[in-house]
Parts: structure tokens; sequence; C-alpha cells
């Protein structure tokens, strides 16, 4: 029993000293959230500006959950999209609080795509659709509803841009239904 109880220490030590460097390097080169996320919620034909930005802006728990980050290149000319969820926010927004966010992101997604020349930024909500309902294909009706559009032009000064979406106009699309419900009153 004595010579057992030995051989497993002795085991036990060895594992340790030879599989604790390995585990250190695997842990150390593990890919962070932000990365998986980037990299699973990028799209477009220049996926990889679009995994680059979603780097920068899921470092950050934003408290609407941005779900989608494209980056679309056509000639000379570099689009940003960033499709956020407008539902179980991590933590309640009201009006202005959610363009302070749009205003942030937009701030990042600029930095780590100094080439793009605008984002277009829109947030969804999920549609109830019923049994039988073909959702794909060229027959498929809607799961999703927008209820926040806008396009953010690059020479837009954050102070400009905060001020133009707390409108409804000038490009800026709000459901009321959806504010009225789904963020807060200002306080």
């Amino acid at each position: 029993m004595r010579n057992l109880t030995k051989c497993i220490w002795w085991c036990a030590l060895a594992a340790a000293i030879f599989c604790g460097p390995v585990s250190a390097l695997a842990l150390a080169n593990a890919p962070s959230v932000a990365d998986l996320d980037a990299e699973a919620r990028s799209t477009g034909n220049r996926r990889d500006i679009a995994e680059h930005i979603g780097e920068s802006i899921f470092s950050t728990q934003w408290s609407a959950e941005v779900s989608q980050i494209s980056a679309n290149e056509l000639g000379r000319h570099l689009i940003v999209g960033i499709r956020l969820w407008g539902v179980k926010f991590h933590r309640p927004l009201n009006r202005e609080e959610f363009v302070g966010e749009i205003v942030a992101i937009a701030a990042r997604a600029f930095a780590a795509a100094p080439n793009a020349e605008e984002i277009d930024f829109w947030t969804s909500v999920p549609i109830v659709v019923g049994r039988d309902v073909v959702v794909n294909g060229d027959l498929a009706k809607p799961t999703t509803k927008t209820v926040f559009a806008m396009t953010v032009p690059r020479d837009e000064s954050p102070q400009s841009l905060q001020q133009r979406a707390l409108r409804t106009s000038d490009g800026v699309f709000w459901d009321e239904e959806w504010v009225r419900d789904a963020l807060r009153p200002a306080t």
C-alpha cells in the first residue's frame, strides 16, 4: 500500500513537472472571448477587416449586444455594417444611453478600420412566426424587424452624431413602439 501511494505521488509530481509548462503555454496562447466573438460574428467580403473591428468592439461588454459586424469592399470603397440586438440588454438603457453606445462603437470601428467610409448601424428584434412558416429560401417570411437604423459617415464628429441620432430625421430611423417598450424613459 505504501509503495502504491509513493508511486502515485511520484507520477503526479512528474506530470506536474512535465505537463505544467505545456498547460501554461496552451493557456497563454488561448484566444480571448473577444477574439472568438470577432471571428464568429464577422461577415462580408473583407472578413479580415470585420474581425479586426470585432476584436476592438468585443473587448467591451456593451449593454446592447453587438450581434454582427460586416465589412464589404467594392473598388476603393469600404463600408462597415454593425447589427445590434434590441432585446435582452445587459442593463437597462434609455434613448440617450443607447445612442451613447452607438457613438462609442462607431469611434472604435473607425479607429480599427481607418479606410472605412461609413458605418451602417441597425438594431433588430425577433418577430414571432407561426408553425409551418417558411423562414428560409425564396419564399421566406422575415424573422426579425429593424427598430433603429442610421448611417455614420467617417467625417461626422461624435457630438454631431450624438445630436443627429437622438432625432427621428436626418437619415435616422427609430421604431417608436420599440423605444417605448424596450428603452426606459430619460431621467
